[in-house]
């Protein structure tokens, strides 16, 4: 007879993370977005560069381009998109799912100081960039200052 021993904690642990599974972790989820609907939410980073223009990164694993859309609307960049299932794993042979499929949107209110009709994006390695140059009226300038004898 082998001895095993009994761990509350662990067994509190695998139930918090099955319903965390099943009902999601709105722990997870940020406040700051305009809009965050769908069965998941690709995570971001939004940076600005030293040429002064904001980048946001997505991380979008197993996307297909095709299936991502980046929309620019008055004052919101909104990404849609979806993530499926690999078509040649049929459900009854999945052992474990951790990783989330399904749609996603994810919106953001841009500053005013964004010029839309500049906006590109560019998908590479499952991280899509979409760049947001800055209007160039925005943008810091420098000016010369005139000594004049007295």
């Amino acid at each position: 007879m082998s001895l095993s021993r009994f761990d509350p904690y662990r067994e509190c642990s695998t139930m918090q993370d099955r319903l965390h599974r099943l009902l999601g972790d709105p722990y997870l989820r940020r406040a700051d977005d305009a809009l965050a609907q769908g069965n998941w939410v690709p995570p971001v980073d939004i940076y600005e560069t030293e040429q002064k223009d904001l980048v946001l990164k997505a991380e979008l694993p197993d996307v297909a381009k095709e299936d991502i859309e980046v929309t620019v609307e008055h004052d919101t960049l909104t990404l849609k998109g979806s993530k499926k299932v690999a078509s040649d794993v049929k459900e009854d042979q999945f052992r474990r799912v951790e990783r989330a499929y399904g749609a996603f949107v994810r919106s953001f209110t841009l500053p005013s100081t964004v010029d839309a009709s500049r906006v590109a994006a560019d998908y590479k390695n499952g991280v899509l960039t979409v760049t947001l140059p800055y209007r160039e009226e925005s943008k810091p300038r420098n000016i010369n200052v005139q000594v004049s004898a007295a």
